[in-house]
């Protein structure tokens, strides 16, 4: 169990994928100050190389330093992009499971919770850095401090047509369908059976979603799963000639034959409201006439 944080207690903030400025987190710094935090800036914040926060080895260097530091009690990750799994191999775990700590992220940092779920610890799914200016976040942030400081987390979601009821209970694991996609088959790869999955995306053809949801599907990843949560699906795109299906759509159809409990438009993503959910624990998604309803267990 990784314990919660207190007021004094160190986070660090860093970036293992693409490039960020102080200037750029500097509402999330003064954030986490009023929470009574003290806030240590890893190297690659304000590093470039090409797109990156600095080149492999100075993210990786970063990274290991942070997880290595005893006296860090959480990892930001500043912002997603893409970069991450050119590390991750590379990283020695040791001493991060002697004293474990949260890590904080979504989209590309997907890769880093599949990676410690495997490890058999907690994460922290949710609002990243460089997000924190952004009209409409405020809940989104809020979510985030009551994980780090464990505090109680229960989500309700509204009603939708494409929802199938039911009740599921299981480790809640998942995030972005691109990466979990890209991390099949890999040392980061996760098991999904019996697992509430949680899905979202941003920027993709609708092809890519159905070929990926294929793709998931016959290597057996949506066949016994205790429940389903479809975040959102953002920016979309489509081909001149159109697939003829909406992302929504497409992920219905990969999943009807199915009988676990689904819940469509649950609030995670790459949107304001990002509510941050906790990989690796427990929980138990239930979804009727009312919406869905998620409660750790």
């Amino acid at each position: 169990m990784i314990p919660a944080l207190r007021p004094g207690d160190k986070i660090a903030i860093l970036s293992t994928a693409r490039k960020i400025t102080v200037p750029e987190i500097e509402v999330a710094i003064r954030t986490f100050e009023n929470w009574g935090l003290e806030v240590v800036l890893g190297q690659t914040i304000g590093a470039s190389y090409h797109q990156f926060a600095g080149d492999d080895a100075l993210r990786l260097q970063d990274l290991q330093q942070m997880l290595n530091d005893a006296s860090i009690k959480a990892i930001v990750c500043a912002r997603g992009g893409y970069g991450t799994t050119r590390i991750i191999d590379r990283v020695d775990f040791t001493k991060f499971k002697e004293h474990p700590k949260w890590l904080v992220g979504f989209s590309d940092i997907t890769a880093l919770h599949s990676h410690i779920h495997t490890l058999g610890l907690e994460s922290i799914h949710a609002i990243m850095p460089v997000l924190f200016p952004k009209a409409g976040t405020a809940d989104s942030i809020e979510t985030l401090r009551l994980a780090l400081f464990g505090e109680e987390l229960t989500y309700t979601a509204a009603p939708h047509p494409f929802n199938r009821s039911g009740t599921g209970t299981g480790s809640l694991v998942g995030g972005n369908l691109s990466m979990l996609h890209t991390l099949t088959g890999t040392r980061s790869d996760v098991s999904t059976d019996d697992k509430v999955l949680f899905l979202e995306d941003l920027d993709e053809y609708l092809y890519h979603i159905d070929r990926m949801l294929v793709h998931l599907d016959r290597s057996g990843k949506l066949a016994n799963l205790a429940g389903l949560l479809i975040g959102d699906m953002s920016d979309m795109k489509d081909n001149a000639i159109p697939f003829g299906k909406t992302a929504y759509e497409i992920i219905l159809e990969h999943t009807d034959k199915y009988n676990y409990p689904v819940s469509f438009g649950f609030p995670v993503g790459h949107e304001p409201l990002n509510l941050a959910l906790v990989c690796g624990r427990e929980a138990k998604l239930e979804v009727n006439e009312a919406g869905a309803k998620l409660v750790y267990c």
